[in-house]
């Protein structure tokens, strides 16, 4: 889709503007004597300066040195409108005109040189306030006891019961003829020794059984 060119009111006064200005400031230089390419070579310097420090001041207003240089390149503009304007005699400059005009090169290249150089300075990024949150309400969640099992009763512990000694078995029959050979022998052995016969001597003696034994010791005592 084409788009239609319309007429901008203040762009055409920027032309005309700056073609006007640059043709007074060509007209200056060549009165100054900077003949040839030399004059036309000047508006183009003053122009590129004030082009230069307005594009500074745009990016960093408070650049003292960017209005600085705009202010000297508008002298500059401005004093060769006036000064073309039959208030001097371009056919007579003076001198001290003559020497603006020759050391304005130097003085143009410093200021585009600082502007070009100087340090931008980037804007802080602003502290947004973040919003206070509430702490959340500490929640206490109750839970429901549920009631211990019931345990059976705990079965009292035996007392403790001292042991009873064992019944003792009853004596066995010994027949008095075996019971006068084991007296004998009692006799004999104590004779001997000097000391009562023991059960295992005289069981070994007899050859009877254990409990048999017992039973005669049992009598001779």
């Amino acid at each position: 889709m084409s788009r239609t060119l319309r007429p901008d009111a203040v762009l055409i006064q920027a032309v005309i503007a700056g073609a006007l200005s640059f043709a007074h400031l060509h007209d200056l230089a060549a009165a100054a004597g900077q003949d040839g390419w030399k004059a036309w070579a000047y508006p183009i310097s003053v122009d590129l300066l004030l082009v230069a420090a307005w594009r500074r001041m745009r990016t960093d207003a408070e650049n003292r040195d960017a209005w600085l240089w705009f202010a000297i390149a508008l002298i500059a503009s401005l004093g060769a409108n006036i000064a073309t304007a039959g208030l001097l005699d371009l056919t007579n400059v003076p001198p001290w005109l003559r020497i603006l005009v020759a050391g304005w090169p130097a003085l143009a290249f410093l200021g585009g040189t600082l502007l070009a150089h100087a340090p931008t300075h980037e804007p802080e990024p602003e502290h947004t306030e973040q919003p206070e949150v509430e702490p959340a309400p500490d929640v206490i969640v109750e839970r429901a006891t549920e009631p211990a099992p019931e345990l059976p009763p705990a079965v009292p512990a035996p007392e403790d019961v001292a042991p009873q000694p064992a019944p003792t078995p009853p004596a066995a029959p010994v027949p008095p003829a075996l019971l006068d050979h084991a007296q004998k022998i009692a006799d004999a052995h104590q004779a001997q020794t000097g000391a009562p016969i023991d059960t295992a001597t005289l069981r070994t003696r007899l050859g009877v059984p254990p409990a048999l034994a017992d039973a005669i010791a049992v009598q001779l005592t």
